[in-house]
């Protein structure tokens, strides 16, 4: 039953276990690899096959690896190999007879092997905090621009009570205006209907407090007219920007801001110094009251809760300190409060800039000191682009640097703070300074110019230690 079986290297019958049969006939077993055996039927020698990983077939294997391996490097299994070559429409055939493997998965497993792993980033999302330049550089201007009006018609107005009446209606408008805005954004989440609702009543409300409380210290009729447009204006321009019509806000202020200009050059005459602010006046309580009317037309939010009005208290103190700090800066340095309030457009512009860029870290981070150290970074940078422009334009304008500085930076990180939510510290943190400088400005304690920049520089001490600690976590970014 047993043939006879070489055991010489090189011998015609290597490797082989013959059974004899008839006719010269051999049934023999034969060792494939390493691994497997064949059966075949000896007699004459047919051509001998190449195997996987030898000859011919194993160079189409590699050229097929090659062709592929952007494709397959990503793999993190054969099957998903296998996938992509049914998908390039592989047949059995082809497989055996082209790359001598017998089937799909062992092709799939030669190919998988062959390519190293590499795993590309994925494609880099869109920042969702990309600013609005055009829309930031209004607000800047909108801020600015009201001011012409005072510069038009201030000599109409009585020299005794004047200044003390607007001051007092503005910082009761502005306290006002801050709460009403946080609500009304709040509201705007649930729909523009709810946040125009919450605006139609509040904005009317906020005019008639702080109007009532200049009139009862203006003294004249004149004074009453004054403080009663500011506060109308106010409310108006409040409505506006909520609601996100900054360019129509711009349009009604042409009037004033030709006029305003014009003085440059020319004088206007009583008429128009007088007639432009109203009419700027005018056509912004008609532009509110259409922007409110506008909200009508879309259906109201099933299900919308009303907020509670706690969470809005902060944003108006933080407003009412704001102005405070503001109007004791304008006292020996009006020119500063110009710079200082031109500069909220590119102020806002870098809150955005500040979130997308701690996104970005976020993603590129990979330990949570990694990304406390760069979110301070991004801090940082923030400041000093925010800064950096006005320390010229401080001395531009004949004020002190360090006092607008310390006062801007201020101002800033608490808006900062504000953006994510944390409101509480930066009003009782500006509250604070507007008490020491004001207390410190009538009582004679430290000099009137070293009370503000001393308050201001320990506000930003503080707000900025909050920053780190609220915004250096990662969870704050999510």
């Amino acid at each position: 039953m047993s043939g006879p079986m070489s055991l010489e290297p090189g011998g015609a019958e290597q490797d082989t276990l013959a059974l004899r049969l008839v006719d010269d006939r051999t049934l023999a077993l034969r060792l494939v690899d390493e691994r497997t055996m064949a059966l075949r039927i000896a007699g004459p020698r047919p051509p001998v096959a190449e195997l996987p990983g030898h000859g011919a077939r194993a160079e189409a294997v590699d050229e097929l690896a090659a062709a592929l391996a952007d494709r397959i490097a990503p793999a993190v299994h054969p099957y998903e190999v296998a996938a992509l070559l049914e998908s390039e429409g592989l047949t059995g055939d082809v497989i055996r007879e082209k790359y001598g493997h017998a089937d799909l998965f062992s092709l799939a497993t030669a190919l998988y092997r062959r390519v190293p792993r590499t795993f590309p980033e994925p494609p880099r999302p869109a920042d969702p905090w990309r600013p609005d330049h055009v829309r930031c550089a209004m607000r800047g201007l909108l801020f600015a621009l009201p001011g012409l009006a005072y510069a038009l018609a201030g000599r109409h107005l009585p020299p005794d009570g004047v200044v003390r009446a607007l001051v007092v209606a503005g910082l009761i408008s502005w306290a006002w205006n801050q709460a009403l805005g946080h609500r009304a954004y709040l509201r705007l989440a649930a729909g523009r209907l709810e946040a125009g609702r919450t605006l139609a009543k509040g904005a009317p409300l906020g005019a008639a407090a702080a109007t009532a409380a200049g009139v009862a210290l203006s003294g004249s009729a004149a004074t009453a007219v004054a403080v009663t447009a500011q506060s109308l204006y106010l409310a108006a321009a409040g409505v506006l920007l909520v609601l996100g019509r900054e360019r129509l806000l711009l349009a009604v202020l042409v009037p004033v801001t030709a006029c305003g200009t014009a003085l440059l050059w020319w004088e206007p005459g009583n008429v128009l110094r007088v007639g432009a602010p109203l009419l700027s006046l005018l056509g912004a309580v008609a532009a509110a009251a259409w922007a409110l009317r506008a909200t009508r037309a879309v259906p109201a939010a099933a299900g919308a809760t009303r907020p509670d009005l706690w969470p809005s208290l902060p944003y108006g103190l933080f407003g009412l300190a704001a102005g405070s700090l503001v109007f004791l800066a304008g006292r020996e340095q009006p020119w500063a409060v110009i710079v200082l309030t031109l500069s909220m457009g590119p102020a806002e512009w870098l809150l955005y800039r500040y979130r997308g860029l701690s996104v970005a870290a976020l993603r590129s981070t990979r330990t949570l000191g990694g990304f406390r150290a760069r979110s301070a970074a991004v801090l940082a940078g923030c400041l000093l682009v925010y800064l950096g422009p006005l320390a010229p334009a401080a001395l531009l304008v004949d004020a002190a640097p360090a006092t607008l500085l310390l006062l801007a930076a201020t101002l800033w990180v608490s808006l900062l703070l504000q953006a994510f939510g944390t409101a509480w510290p930066p009003a009782a943190v500006c509250l604070s300074a507007a008490a020491f400088s004001g207390a410190a400005m009538l009582t004679g304690g430290p000099p009137g110019s070293a009370a503000l920049p001393l308050s201001c520089g320990a506000a930003v001490v503080v707000l900025t230690a909050v920053t780190l600690r609220q915004l250096g976590r990662p969870s704050a970014h999510g």
